[in-house]
């Protein structure tokens, strides 16, 4: 790595210089991080311990709580951390390193949407054959086509940042290493990369976003031949899952689906897929479920006893 560089770090501006500004954002993001890290665990937890378990929609939540805590567990405790410290520095093989983790972990949990939203059409649309079509193996082989599918959008990427020449400045105006903050401080032209950074990102954020939407449409739909209570109980599952979309997706697709280009606008909106959607996940999918909100107060009460 130290070849391709003459930069050994790089210097994170942050969220802002104000340090009023830091401080609250310390306590904030803190607390986020701990909500976080607590909902995802209490989903987790619970469908392990519980039939649910067994369930394809309630296996594909489990691997979406865990992306969540690995995905923002890349970016969060550093932030965290550099609030309370007045130069924001990163290595380059540490930057590097978070780079690939947040596309790899990103794609991932992006598919496992996808997957989560392929296993409402079937449960919905062809029910008498969705024992049959979402089988455990097939479970299996989807969970394990998503974390291939981040190694394959996540290697090729990191791979060409590494090539890039990096002389100074070294200033990142981010909170974290992305690849558009670093192309910005690349000591080469970096049109190319970034077209193909914009592709592979971007078009991957907007046609799965897409994707997804169409197959919500098709849902909704078909649920005007379902009785009251079908429709009642079918709304609630697929209104969780459109929430959780919009809220990932539409600042990913307006970051990442643009020429390659930083705005000071960005850190906030990474906010909400880093921290903020992750966050609200595991409210969103237990406070409008009711066979969540039942397997979690049978495995905590029966463990407090």
């Amino acid at each position: 790595m130290e070849s391709q560089s003459n930069v050994s770090e790089f210097i994170l501006l942050g969220l802002s210089s104000d340090q009023n500004v830091q401080t609250s954002c310390f306590v904030l993001f803190l607390l986020c991080y701990v909500a976080l890290l607590v909902g995802n665990l209490l989903i987790l937890i619970s469908i392990w311990c519980s039939p649910l378990f067994h369930q394809p929609m309630y296996y594909f939540l489990s691997h979406l709580s865990s992306m969540d805590i690995c995905y923002t567990s890349s970016v969060t405790p550093k932030l965290i951390g550099d609030l309370l410290v007045g130069r924001k520095t990163i290595s380059y093989g540490n930057c590097m390193l978070q780079v690939f983790c947040m596309h790899f972990f990103g794609i991932i949990e992006v598919l496992i949407l996808t997957v989560m939203a392929f296993d409402r059409y079937v449960a919905i649309c062809r029910p008498l054959h969705y024992m049959i079509i979402i089988n455990r193996m097939r479970c299996n082989l989807l969970v394990s086509a998503a974390w291939a599918g981040g190694a394959v959008h996540s290697f090729p990427q990191v791979s060409m940042i590494i090539q890039l020449p990096f002389c100074g400045p070294n200033e990142i105006d981010h909170y974290f290493c992305d690849i558009f903050p670093l192309l910005k401080v690349a000591c080469t032209d970096t049109s190319i990369p970034g077209d193909i950074m914009l592709v592979s990102s971007g078009m991957v954020a907007l046609v799965t976003f897409v994707v997804l939407f169409c197959s919500y449409v098709i849902i909704l739909f078909t649920l005007r031949n379902h009785s009251a209570e079908g429709r009642r109980k079918a709304l609630s599952t697929c209104g969780s899952h459109i929430t959780v979309v919009v809220l990932f997706f539409a600042p990913s697709i307006f970051i990442y689906l643009r020429p390659p280009t930083t705005y000071p606008e960005d850190k906030v909106f990474a906010l909400f897929y880093t921290i903020i959607a992750p966050m609200f996940n595991p409210l969103i999918y237990t406070l409008r479920n009711t066979e969540m909100k039942k397997a979690i107060r049978k495995v905590w009460f029966q463990a407090s006893l």
